[in-house]
């Protein structure tokens, strides 16, 4: 038997310039490149995960002791969040964009008997769980979890703070409140919001579980880790029902960083095989967070995100998004059924926007790490070139002003 053996992988350089993954900072990238080959319970390792966990809980803002992080995508710290959901565990849970839906069918997995998995394995239909489905391109407001937390009276609610299958920012307030006043406990999908949003999530008591990810507001690389915290009330809870998992049972990985009985501990257990190029990345990426601080980095955010709207909405696009680090727009009308066309023409070029992944498709930029003049009018001219090779009508000397106009004296380069 012959095999083929197939040249080097060589992957160039590309703008990402969609919901995120974004473009890790080079001073990430160079922290996991130089890592030496360390086994994963080496004193560094252990030491830079202690310190990693520290971090964390400023840039929570949270007195949280399980706070930490799950190894993996945004997806590993929401399945350990919802770990703690057990079949027949009364839920609501609100979506309104594709990654809101996703989790809903995760908790709708988690809550259900075994006799509704058999009649829907892939898609099991949890009696216990309500889903609230909010239109595309609304967002989710107090006023709405308040009536069905009122109505249904659930153990668990559940929202997405910052929804990028849509761009909506939710009321995390009003979620908040809802959970208090109606005795829910809440979890929240702060995947795209953690890092870019400057909130404390001690501010909000009606809240015991948070997940978010390590490559979009923090800028890291995408497989290192997944940020959680946890109140203790959450923690109570799961010790009271537990969980069938090992892997993303939350107090069994909080050992490994030295969480043990709701204390800091010198030294962790052993709990999975880390890697220490990874935990020198993330590292370096919370590093990066504390020194550049929130309050400064979400204003940037706001700033640069109103000059790509405003640019974009001169190009003949209507934008109906409300996040701070993402534009999401309906294509010029005489463009509009074209938007899967002008994405990939985009990315053969090595601009890496997206389309939205549901109904209604529509077209996705971000700017996750791109906080300045230079990297947005970038985006700007891309996106305008773009649509003029699709036929759409563009005013470059229109666009050159505006960017000249919002950047020339008011926005620091």
């Amino acid at each position: 038997m012959t095999f083929q053996i197939y040249a080097p992988l060589e992957i160039p350089e590309t703008l990402a310039a969609g919901p995120g993954p974004g473009n890790t900072d080079a001073r990430v990238l160079h922290a996991f490149s130089s890592a030496g080959v360390a086994d994963h319970m080496q004193g560094d390792v252990l030491r830079g995960m202690i310190e990693c966990k520290h971090m964390l809980r400023e840039i929570w803002g949270t007195n949280n002791t399980y706070t930490f992080a799950v190894a993996g995508t945004g997806w590993s710290g929401l399945d350990a969040m919802f770990s703690a959901v057990m079949p027949g565990d009364k839920v609501v849970a609100f979506s309104n964009g594709t990654f809101s839906g996703i989790d809903a069918l995760t908790l709708r997995i988690k809550a259900a008997t075994r006799l509704e998995h058999t009649a829907n394995p892939l898609d099991p239909q949890a009696a216990s769980v309500t889903v609230i489905e909010i239109p595309h391109g609304q967002t989710v407001t107090g006023e709405v979890v308040a009536a069905a937390l009122a109505e249904h009276k659930p153990k668990w609610a559940f929202m997405a703070h910052w929804e990028t299958g849509s761009g909506r920012v939710n009321d995390l307030r009003g979620f908040s409140d809802a959970c208090t006043q109606h005795d829910a406990m809440g979890l929240i999908d702060a995947v795209s919001s953690l890092g870019a949003e400057d909130f404390c999530i001690d501010d909000f008591p009606g809240i015991v579980g948070w997940a978010s990810c390590p490559q979009k507001g923090l800028c890291c690389l995408p497989l290192t880790y997944a940020p959680v915290s946890f109140t203790d009330a959450y923690i109570d809870s799961l010790k009271t029902s537990g969980a069938y998992s090992y892997v993303h049972n939350p107090i069994f990985e909080a050992r490994h960083w030295g969480i043990v009985d709701g204390k800091d501990v010198e030294k962790g257990t052993y709990h999975r095989t880390h890697s220490g190029y990874a935990v020198a990345a993330f590292h370096e990426a919370l590093r990066l967070t504390l020194q550049e601080g929130l309050t400064k980095r979400s204003s940037s955010y706001r700033t640069h995100e109103k000059v790509l709207r405003d640019a974009v909405t001169a190009l003949g696009c209507e934008v109906t998004s409300d996040m701070p680090s993402l534009v999401v727009l309906n294509l010029p009308p005489e463009l509009v059924g074209r938007e899967m066309e002008l994405v990939q023409n985009c990315r053969a070029r090595g601009f890496g926007i997206w389309p939205t992944l549901s109904a209604p498709v529509q077209v996705r930029i971000g700017i996750l790490n791109q906080l300045n003049r230079q990297a947005v009018s970038r985006i700007v001219r891309l996106f305008a070139e773009a649509l003029r090779e699709l036929g759409g009508r563009v005013d470059f000397e229109e666009i050159e002003a505006l960017l000249e106009s919002r950047y020339g004296t008011s926005i620091a380069a």
